[in-house]
């Protein structure tokens, strides 16, 4: 096995001369894998996850989060189609920071990356789990089915998937998200949302804001999972084909989807199961399939629901080890994780390092608490976008870089995305305090080790790839 990079400055860990070739990352991606691996990533927030919001609030709370949450992922898609079509490099956000703002930066945007994507593929294999369980449950084979051992399954098969190549794995992604999707929409239909009553009784299980104002505030905790994991669409930044036309048409589709789904998701699941109990289900919308007394439909949401959480978990594992595969590159960690598998062009041990991690997560962590992780480390993530993309726009303004993608209203989207990511911030806090502190010391502690023991073997001129002119005012 060789440590390589397809980048002209980056080396892994050898001499030029001692290298005798350099295996690259295949670019073999178009939009419609971009789309699928943006919104396969995301979806599975639709099938659960979203509903805590519910509990947090009440379901008009839920739906006010949905749509802000919205705007807000919207300013991230905006953003990062500007910039991860000029920055079209593995890692995404990790390397927009490295060329914008700086080692420190990019050193914890890598970690932020990894850890939300950990910690959402975690979230699916519990979900997988559960659903495959309630499942064989409502078959009548209770008892029958050890959920851990379907966990373990997930994490394991889907990164052998990963191991083996991205076009096979995010072909797959694109084709299950569709059907997931799908899914959504028939059960959208089959609740005969024109003639409101029949089915779905909003009248009846609308109660207004049980906790007033302030759970809006709460429910923002949980309605950012309608949409976590959009902005991994830039992962496979260089492993796509025209990264300036795919990864914009990509993300900004993705986004239009998800919007779309998030409210059809929240119209049938509060029409059809009181707030008290949709706030806790783990499968809401696969709950909602049984409620309407259709085996078929159960079925179908069954199936939609399983692959929008293998979905998921697959561009998970995709985006975590392109992220953790672009630092080891850098040697902003150990060069061992930059290589390159000289067969299947895949960054292999860094799909495999996260392997044990993910499982012990799996079998012994709460659903909610990772989906808490998985958000503060997004959130951390969004905080540092909008402070690049205004570093970039005042260090390369507009016309000194061929940019794939203009976003407009700037700075306007940056400046929205501080402020819905402040409001955030306190809503985890009101209900997740200790984990918000916890994880702040966590990454606080991460940034120190980076300064004092890895930062001496940072190449800082090998890391800069783009053929851009100095930054204005250098």
């Amino acid at each position: 096995m060789v440590d390589i990079s397809n980048t002209p400055g980056a080396i892994a860990g050898t001499t030029a001369a001692a290298t005798p070739k350099r295996v690259a990352l295949k670019r073999v991606l178009g939009p419609a894998h971009v789309w699928g691996l943006g919104v396969g990533i995301v979806l599975v927030g639709e099938f659960m996850g979203w509903n805590f919001a519910v509990g947090k609030g009440g379901a008009l709370a839920a739906l006010t989060a949905c749509w802000l949450a919205g705007i807000l992922y919207t300013c991230v898609a905006m953003i990062d189609s500007e910039v991860t079509s000029t920055v079209a490099a593995a890692g995404g956000q990790y390397a927009q920071a490295k060329h914008i703002i700086g080692p420190l930066a990019a050193f914890n945007v890598g970690l932020y990356l990894v850890m939300a994507y950990t910690m959402l593929e975690v979230s699916n294999a519990i979900v997988t789990g559960d659903l495959i369980q309630a499942f064989a449950a409502n078959m009548g084979l209770a008892g029958e089915v050890d959920k851990r051992a379907f966990m373990v399954l997930v994490i394991v098969f889907l990164a052998w998937l990963n191991y083996r190549g991205v076009l096979a794995t995010l072909t797959i992604n694109y084709i299950i998200t569709a059907i997931a999707f799908a899914a959504i929409l028939t059960l959208f239909v089959a609740v005969n949302p024109l003639t409101p009553g029949t089915v779905v009784m909003h009248d009846q299980l609308l109660t207004g804001l049980p906790y007033g104002g302030l759970g809006i505030l709460a429910a923002m905790h949980f309605g950012l999972w309608f949409y976590l994991g959009i902005e991994g669409t830039t992962q496979a930044a260089e492993e796509v084909r025209s990264p300036a036309r795919s990864l914009p048409l990509g993300t900004l589709t993705g986004i239009m989807t998800l919007l779309i789904a998030a409210t059809l998701t929240w119209y049938i699941g509060s029409g059809l199961m009181p707030w008290e109990y949709l706030g806790q289900a783990v499968t809401p919308l696969y709950d909602a399939a049984r409620l309407t007394g259709s085996l078929p439909l159960e079925i179908f949401l069954f199936v939609g629901t399983l692959f929008a959480t293998l979905a998921s978990a697959n561009g998970c594992i995709n985006d975590a080890s392109r992220a953790w595969f672009a630092m080891g590159r850098d040697r902003y960690m150990p060069v061992w994780f930059g290589a390159v598998h000289p067969k299947y062009h895949t960054p292999y041990r860094s799909v495999v390092f996260f392997v044990p991690i993910a499982i012990l997560f799996a079998i012994s962590t709460p659903l909610d608490q990772t989906i808490t992780l998985s958000i503060l480390s997004g959130l951390l993530g969004y905080t540092i976008m909008a402070i690049g993309v205004m570093m970039f726009r005042k260090k390369w303004p507009l016309g000194s870089i061929t940019r794939g993608y203009v976003h407009p209203l700037h700075p306007l989207p940056a400046i929205l995305l501080l402020g819905l990511c402040g409001i955030t911030y306190v809503a985890v806090f009101l209900g997740y305090g200790t984990q918000l502190l916890a994880m702040m010391v966590f990454y606080i502690g991460a940034s120190l080790w980076f300064v004092l023991h890895r930062y001496k073997y940072v190449r800082r001129g090998d890391q800069f790839t783009m053929p851009w002119p100095k930054p204005k005012g250098y």
